[in-house]
């Protein structure tokens, strides 16, 4: 996939869209390192850098997916292929992305083509906990350096897709009360066994391990991420009860019915993904979905993202997808924070990808046309410097 080196790279006369709001016109920005190192105005080109003109073309940061099933649901592939679902315990804290996400995904290359650069691929929503997620970057490769951050996440769920799992099994959850009582009990369980792991430890004894109390010690101490699966109103508020009942980091994932509940989501600064919204109403749960989602997230002061879900709309629409929220009346500079800067953000990575600015990562699209309409292409995209797609 590879097609120029990390060395020096030149980026002239573009438009630059830096993602945080700024607009630079017929600047230049350098590339040096896998590192963006300079953005400017009389930016001389560095000695042996590769000049690239990109006179009429708009720069912007490297797309961002902070919830995507990539290398795991596989596109093409028979369902039963699937990785991303262990549909026999609710409780499987201890499974891993890392140890299934498949780099040859068709995916991968697809979201180069759409200007996607990083994405978060986590378990699917079978499971009350699915166990953890992982960040990387879209460049296909070997996953050591295709990796961000591994794990970057447990991810739980709520609502019908446990409960239809289960249901069918004859075993518990088959209702909303018996997924929230799992869930509590998970985290209780972590908490007894986090104590007990002390008391031998201060007392030098041994102790028998458990992967998946290990797996949600974590979460408990705050240091990952507790990204909730909720649609409803209902499961929406129940996330947050059972956050706080333990103080756990937590993001709300997908959020569909947010819109009505926005001034209490605000009151409760929480973080949240908006999508799948392109899809179909294929549940009762997403009957409510609507374009103004986003727009009232932001209007209330609600950190937002906007999100594919792929493989439920392809990762390589995720443009468009934020051109959607611009239609719905979401101003197009916010839109576009909500697939780069404001997803860096939910992903807790703000400091290395998200925006063009000196120092962070060299992950960039470039476009012929404005990025939100959906008539404009990417023509170039480059990965941590290295430019991996070329139209």
């Amino acid at each position: 996939m590879s097609m120029t080196s990390m060395g020096k790279k030149y980026l002239a006369g573009g438009t630059v869209l830096t993602g945080t709001g700024k607009t630079l016109e017929g600047e230049a920005v350098v590339l040096d390192g896998g590192k963006i190192a300079r953005v400017g105005t009389d930016i001389p080109v560095p000695q042996g850098a590769e000049v690239f003109d990109l006179q009429g073309k708009i720069i912007t940061p490297g797309l961002i997916d902070a919830h995507v099933h990539m290398g795991t649901f596989n596109e093409g592939f028979p369902e039963g292929f699937s990785d991303g679902n262990e549909k026999v315990e609710p409780l499987t804290p201890q499974l891993r992305v890392l140890d299934a996400l498949y780099p040859d995904d068709t995916s991968f290359p697809d979201a180069l083509a759409g200007g996607v650069t990083c994405v978060q691929s986590l378990p699917g929503s079978a499971n009350v906990i699915g166990g953890q997620g992982m960040i990387v970057k879209t460049k296909p490769g070997v996953l050591e350096f295709m990796t961000v951050r591994a794990p970057s996440a447990m991810k739980a769920a709520l609502g019908e897709n446990p409960i239809r799992v289960y249901t069918a099994m004859k075993k518990a959850p088959n209702t909303r009360m018996g997924v929230a009582a799992l869930m509590r009990e998970a985290f209780v369980k972590a908490q007894n066994y986090k104590a007990k792991l002390e008391a031998a430890k201060a007392k030098k004894e041994a102790f028998d391990r458990d992967l998946g109390m290990e797996a949600l010690l974590p979460v408990l101490d705050r240091t990952l991420t507790l990204r909730v699966h909720c649609h409803r109103v209902d499961d929406i508020q129940t996330a947050v009860r059972i956050a706080e009942e333990f103080d756990l980091d937590f993001t709300l994932e997908h959020c569909t019915e947010g819109h009505k509940i926005a001034p209490w989501l605000a009151g409760k600064k929480v973080r949240a993904a908006i999508g799948p919204t392109l899809a179909t109403k294929s549940k009762i749960e997403v009957r409510n979905k609507t374009w103004d989602t986003p727009r009232i997230l932001w209007e209330n002061g609600v950190h937002f993202c906007i999100i594919t879900d792929h493989p439920v709309v392809p990762i390589e629409h995720l443009s468009v997808y934020a051109s959607l929220a611009v239609r719905a009346g979401l101003p197009a500079e916010e839109a576009l924070k909500g697939v780069t800067l404001y997803a860096a953000e939910h992903l807790g990575i703000a400091d290395r990808v998200g925006s063009i600015e000196t120092g962070k990562d060299a992950d960039i699209a470039v476009w012929d046309g404005e990025p939100l309409d959906s008539r404009s292409r990417v023509v170039k995209t480059f990965v941590n410097g290295e430019l991996v797609y070329e139209a």
